[in-house]
């Protein structure tokens, strides 16, 4: 049983563990076997081995035999890959589904009141915390930002108001429509125009002209702050940002300095 670490590599990327990826590809090169031969085969310990191939039968990889022993036959790759393929789209349908009907229950309702009675006991220090990478970063700002009641306040960079654009636009959009006043500072160039565009219909868009001031941070009702705290040329898996849900520093400290700069920009 000899491939290469690409294979393996990309076997790990579609969500198979080691001892599958072991497993798997040692029964490729047998097409039948027991379970037995398969863990001397791919060296993985006969304790897991029974319970790992179970998990390669219910993902579409495997086809298990009810024979005397158990034998476990191979699923072509192409067709593996298929039945691992519809299998994703069913849970991922199913999840939903679940999802939803909690959403739409008394559940949910009792959820939010634990969470608010929780949260009435938690000091301002202990609702903050970093975010890793630039997903994390914009689900933390979207959750935010949907529940604003009077205003958002962004200061970003050329390459931010991209995703800004494409992460957040349709969320900004609804809460404009519902009467919050958004406001975006950015520095911009031609490639950004058609964005600034789509933008300005439902914000405010100023124009940072000063290349010395960059940054990226967004104040929420005087409750909210998300910063970034690296360069945005860093990948986007280790982009860190800080979050705080502190009354003192949104409106204390950060309103007013995206004020300041605010009232020193012209309007895009």
């Amino acid at each position: 049983m000899v491939v290469s670490q690409e294979v393996l590599d990309a076997l790990k990327q579609i969500g198979l563990n080691l001892y599958e990826r072991k497993l798997w590809v040692a029964l490729l090169s047998r097409g039948v076997a027991t379970a037995g031969e398969l863990s001397s085969l791919a060296r993985v310990p006969h304790s897991r081995t029974y319970d790992v191939l179970e998990s390669l039968a219910e993902k579409g990889f495997v086809l298990i035999q009810p024979s005397k022993p158990l034998k476990y036959t191979a699923v072509p790759p192409r067709e593996a890959l298929e039945r691992a393929k519809k299998k994703l789209r069913e849970d991922f349908e199913s999840m939903i589904k679940r999802i939803e009907r909690i959403e739409n229950s008394p559940i949910i309702k009792e959820l939010e009141r634990v969470y608010k009675r929780g949260v009435k006991l938690v000091s301002p220090a202990e609702i903050t915390g970093s975010l890793k990478g630039r997903s994390a970063l914009y689900r933390q700002l979207e959750t935010i930002i949907k529940d604003a009641k009077s205003y958002v306040s962004i200061l970003t960079t050329s390459k931010g108001l991209i995703d800004l654009n494409n992460y957040l636009g349709e969320t900004l959009e609804k809460i404009a429509e519902r009467g919050v006043k958004i406001r975006i500072a950015a520095p911009f160039k031609r490639n950004n125009e058609e964005i600034v565009k789509r933008l300005k219909e439902f914000a405010e868009v100023r124009r940072i002209e000063k290349q010395d001031i960059i940054g990226r941070f967004c104040v929420v009702d005087d409750s909210h702050v998300v910063m970034a705290l690296t360069d945005e040329d860093v990948h986007p898996s280790q982009e860190i940002a800080f979050w705080s849900q502190s009354e003192h520093v949104a409106s204390d400290v950060m309103r007013p300095m995206f004020d300041f700069i605010w009232e020193n920009l012209r309007q895009a």
